[in-house]
């Protein structure tokens, strides 16, 4: 009877003590997340999406059946919504980001703000390669998410996710920022990912990862989920990229990328020793500059290893791409690079895509090469892939940038209208040779 009322006495301390703020056994308050997320959480959205899609139906297309049961002619269109998540970064202006990926195909967007409002977004432009939307609402009394510098974080801060997870509503997970400059995924077309473990899950994308002061360090955008669950691997596009789209979005209504006309390739340690340099060494290594190009112009050379670009160490091709590829055109960076063994220190101006180079990819080669921006080498001895458009056939056709197309159809080709005439051999599968960095190899479309 007195472990019974001992028992009872303790649940009722406990109860007690629940309804008190949490406090230390001198009686000192204990750390909270609350008083932050009471800040930040009115500058997180939910978003929904209504899509209207043709419902696809073999009998539907079958005019016997539909003269026998009366079907109207007029297709079946069904209405689809979904979820996702969405960051107010100007309460002045209604201006709000997310994933590209939350909002594309939509007919409709709708913002729902922690208050209960539904507002009816407008898009005002996305960047599909970065996976960022810039949408606009017009609604009073809105409040924003302060912007962080995203180049000060470092691995093992602590962050938190803010968003709507299956669409139950506003969630908040926390975590620790598991790495930095996650690239190479194939999940977008320009990777610098945070990795967190805070736990984000399908709905969760677009919205906020914050630090402890309530700062927006990166928008989550996808998870590395093998059984369709969370497993504590999300990823967040770290906010400096994010403002990089926003600034150009909001400012030319799209974003145009910077280009140095360069053939780049990983500094291997193989290629050190090839080269005669401290295999400790990490860079890019640039294997051509084309003609005319912004690479040229500001005295960079082939065989020059790029060390860093704005004092920011470079150790893989990926982390030029963003360096160069997320700034405007017209920019003028500082690019460190060793040359001869010496460390030199050029200032290039970014440029960007050629105008022959914008002709070439209008006129398509291939249906399997479309959104592939093609040119001649400058040597006359193949095609050089100069870019890839972002979800293009050719982007998921295995050809990277920078390779050099030397063969189609067992056919040797010097020229883009030779790989023209070569491939036009085949509508249902293409046989290409290529040359990437010091790998020859054969690569199969179909």
């Amino acid at each position: 009877m007195r472990h019974v009322l001992a028992g009872c006495i303790l649940m009722m301390s406990s109860v007690a003590q629940a309804a008190l703020p949490w406090a230390d056994s001198q009686g000192e308050p204990l750390p909270s997340l609350a008083p932050m997320l009471k800040q930040v959480n009115p500058g997180v959205v939910n978003i929904s999406t209504f899509t209207t899609r043709q419902v696809s139906n073999p009998l539907l297309n079958d005019p016997f059946f539909r003269r026998f049961f009366n079907v109207p002619d007029q297709p079946a269109r069904r209405r689809a919504q979904s979820a996702g998540s969405g960051v107010i970064i100007d309460a002045g202006k209604g201006t709000v980001v997310t994933n590209n990926h939350v909002i594309d195909g939509a007919d409709e967007v709708q913002v729902i703000l922690t208050d209960g409002r539904s507002i009816k977004a407008k898009v005002i432009g996305t960047d599909p390669e970065a996976d960022i939307a810039v949408l606009d609402i017009d609604a009073d009394k809105l409040q924003a998410v302060k912007l962080a510098n995203s180049d000060r974080v470092e691995v093992g801060d602590f962050v938190v996710a803010i968003g709507n997870p299956f669409g139950l509503g506003q969630t908040v997970t926390t975590g620790v920022v598991s790495a930095l400059g996650r690239s190479g995924l194939g999940i977008e077309g320009y990777e610098d990912f945070i990795q967190t473990d805070a736990s984000i899950n399908p709905g969760n994308s677009g919205g906020a990862l914050v630090n402890l002061r309530g700062e927006l360090v990166g928008i989550n955008t996808a998870i590395l989920a093998p059984t369709g669950g969370n497993v504590g691997i999300g990823f967040a596009i770290p906010t400096n990229m994010v403002k990089n789209s926003v600034d150009q979005i909001l400012t030319h209504g799209q974003v145009k990328r910077g280009q140095l006309g360069v053939v780049i390739q990983d500094f291997t340690p193989e290629l050190a020793q090839a080269f005669d340099i401290d295999s400790t060494v990490t860079g890019v290594l640039i294997a051509e500059v084309q003609k005319g190009s912004a690479a040229e112009e500001g005295g960079l050379r082939a065989g020059d290893v790029v060390l860093e670009i704005e004092g920011k160490k470079l150790s893989t091709v990926s982390q030029l791409r963003n360096e160069i590829g997320l700034r405007p055109i017209g920019e003028s960076v500082s690019v460190t690079v060793l040359r001869d063994g010496k460390r030199k220190t050029l200032d290039v101006e970014i440029g960007g895509k050629s105008e022959a180079a914008k002709a070439t990819q209008v006129k398509a080669v291939h249906p399997f090469l479309q959104g592939a921006t093609l040119e001649d080498s400058p040597q006359a001895r193949g095609v050089l892939v100069q870019a890839l458009e972002f979800g293009s056939p050719a982007s998921r056709s295995g050809l990277r940038e920078g390779d050099l197309i030397i063969g189609a159809n067992r056919r040797d080709v010097r020229s883009v209208e030779e790989l023209r005439q070569a491939a036009g051999q085949s509508a249902d599968r293409l046989l290409l040779r290529i040359l990437r960095g010091d790998a020859a190899m054969y690569l199969v479309i179909q």
